[in-house]
């Protein structure tokens, strides 16, 4: 992925050091999330791997595909044929909500339904039911509203993407109608960022809605903003409660929810709807805005479900691993011996298996290159 490519950029970059490294990837095919990740519709954000083409055209550096670690390629065998190791393998699985009904048929990981409509071959069998007419996408990141624009694609928009041809057709053929995007916080606090927001206002056939009274800012959140004075985040307030005063025009509509949580997914062998409770926002004694549930809960029917509410990082064979954290243990990509709290010598870590999923694509570069000043 990103990580692994620009620490074998800044390594080539060294003067007066010979380098030579060879690329492992489980999956046949290079550039991790950007290719399996990011959404079909984002092909400008995708041309980063015109990047890391020329860095694979480097003399020093060769790619294995096919190759998983811990099992066609162990740490012994890392460790007898080169001097220094980098993990840069992400954070490959899904948090859950851990709450009643999560496991029904009609329940998913919002990663799923990503790598599904981007081809991963992991993924290339999995089954939405998309006959049903409302879905409900939990959490407010850009992952969260990715997945709620292609299910609003319409097919002429989707068509024109790299989108695999199954999930077109399977897009193409769907029912669905109204797609809700549920927030625990307020919208100064939507993980989501600006451009993702005003994407949504742009789709050819849906109409994008805020309920008025969930758009307004609580006095918290009022004092927040203007203490910080986030231009990003004024804007991406200012742009939501435009979104509360517009009138629906198409068949389909996406609402984005905020200060609600899901307490339970309701269904009768299948996903028929979901518990959700209101929330309310408090200060924390470090000045942070959280959320807590208040005493009114409502029910909405839904066929389908996505949680998007983080990324996960998988623990590698041999390698020390901070289970709460979901990362290599590690200290500025140094790896650390969980006994001895000391480095382990020749092992490195770098992008979301070092500091866990955050930033963008861009954010792997300092990461990287914190993590090669080390070696």
């Amino acid at each position: 992925g990103p990580a692994g490519f620009y620490a074998a950029e800044h390594l080539f970059r060294q003067d007066g050091l010979t380098v030579e490294i060879d690329l492992f990837d489980r999956l046949p095919t290079p550039f991790g999330l950007v290719r399996y990740g990011v959404a079909p519709d984002h092909q400008k954000i995708k041309t980063v791997t015109k990047a890391f083409d020329r860095i694979a055209q480097h003399p020093g550096l060769r790619f294995f595909g096919h190759v998983e670690f811990g099992r066609h390629f162990t740490l012994d065998d890392a460790l007898a044929h080169y001097h220094q190791i980098i993990y840069t393998s992400g954070a490959q699985t899904d948090r859950q909500m851990n709450i009643p009904g999560e496991e029904l048929p009609g329940s998913h990981a919002a990663t799923e339904f990503v790598a599904w409509y981007n081809g991963h071959p992991d993924y290339r069998d999995c089954q939405f039911d998309l006959s049903g007419e409302r879905v409900v996408v939990v959490g407010m990141g850009n992952v969260a509203v990715d997945v709620a624009r292609m299910l609003c694609r319409t097919p002429a928009e989707l068509a024109q993407t790299d989108i695999a041809d199954y999930a077109l057709d399977a897009l193409a053929n769907s029912n669905v109608r109204e797609v809700y995007i549920l927030g625990r916080r307020g919208p100064a606090q939507a993980a989501f960022t600006t451009p993702e927001a005003k994407e949504l206002g742009e789709l050819a056939g849906a109409d994008v809605a805020v309920l008025p009274a969930e758009a307004e800012l609580d006095l918290l959140s009022q004092q927040a903003l203007e203490r910080n004075q986030d231009r990003a985040s004024l804007k991406k307030v200012e742009l939501l409660q435009a979104y509360a005063r517009r009138q629906p025009t198409n068949r389909r509509r996406l609402t984005i929810r905020f200060l609600i949580s899901p307490v339970e997914i309701l269904g009768n062998g299948r996903v028929e709807g979901v518990r959700l409770v209101k929330n309310e926002l408090y200060a924390t004694e470090a000045g942070t805005l959280r959320p807590r549930a208040t005493h009114v809960f409502e029910e909405m029917p839904a066929n389908l479900l996505f949680r998007s509410v983080g990324y996960r990082g998988v623990p590698l064979p041999g390698v020390p691993f901070h289970q709460k954290w979901g990362v290599i243990l590690n200290e500025q990509g140094r790896v650390i011996d969980p006994d001895t709290q000391r480095p382990v010598v020749g092992q490195y870590a770098a992008g979301w298996i070092k500091r866990g999923p955050s930033g963008v694509i861009g954010t792997n570069k300092p990461d990287a290159v914190e993590t090669v000043t080390c070696m």
